[in-house]
């Protein structure tokens, strides 16, 4: 019955024992990880709420179990706490391990964050798409221009991309388990109905935009602790 929440809990396991390696000391950075990964996760179980009870999705209580709070199941409520711990987890691991590079120049940089940024508004602004499909586009934007003017200088570096990959790569994992079962039930009024395997496409933006929000969120407070730490 409560599927769900042993899927989100099974995703913390590796990261949470492999948190104490010696060359990345993951637990090192804790006091600033939970501290940067409040607001944005505050600002997406709010979306979460306001959308389950305007019906976007609903909850298989089949898998999710019976237990909510504020139309949450408790592993919807585990995933705003497991997904960012295990992706930075992921983003400490390459740069432990890998030597930090740019790779993309500051004008490219620009280019790419800010063109797609507006072409998801004009879309979601002028296409008449469903209600979930232009918050996604509208999130996804909005990453993109706060990546632009706040954290440009890390979405030009090497340990972004491989972050961006390799957290979409197990997205794709637990998302397609969680859509197939299905854990989460669509409605079709909501979505434009395309779907990668069992997964709806607006998910591929939500997810964008909720990792990148993250990553700026701990990338900015992490770079104000050390600033701080080297006065």
């Amino acid at each position: 019955m409560y599927t769900y929440l042993l899927i989100t809990m099974a995703v913390i396991i590796p990261p949470l024992l492999l948190s104490f390696d010696r060359k990345v000391h993951f637990h090192t950075h804790w006091p600033y990880l939970f501290l940067s990964l409040l607001p944005v996760s505050a600002l997406y179980i709010i979306w979460d709420v306001l959308v389950t009870i305007r019906g976007h999705w609903s909850f298989n209580p089949e898998y999710s179990g019976i237990i909510t709070l504020f139309h949450l199941p408790l592993g919807e409520w585990l995933f705003f706490l497991v997904v960012p711990y295990a992706t930075i987890f992921i983003y400490e691991v390459l740069s432990g391990y890998f030597p930090v590079r740019t790779i993309i120049s500051e004008r490219n940089i620009t280019i790419l964050l800010i063109t797609p940024a507006v072409l998801c508004i004009a879309l979601a602004l002028l296409a008449g798409l469903p209600e979930y499909t232009t918050l996604a586009l509208i999130s996804f934007s909005l990453m993109l221009i706060t990546a632009n003017f706040t954290q440009k200088k890390v979405f030009r570096e090497s340990h972004t991309l491989g972050f961006l990959i390799l957290s979409f790569v197990a997205f794709f994992l637990v998302n397609g388990i969680l859509t197939g079962l299905p854990v989460v039930l669509y409605s079709p009024e909501h979505i434009l109905g395309v779907r990668v395997f069992s997964i709806p496409v607006e998910d591929f933006l939500y997810n964008l935009s909720l990792l990148g929000f993250y990553l700026i969120s701990y990338a900015t407070l992490k770079e104000a602790v050390l600033k701080r730490r080297s006065l």
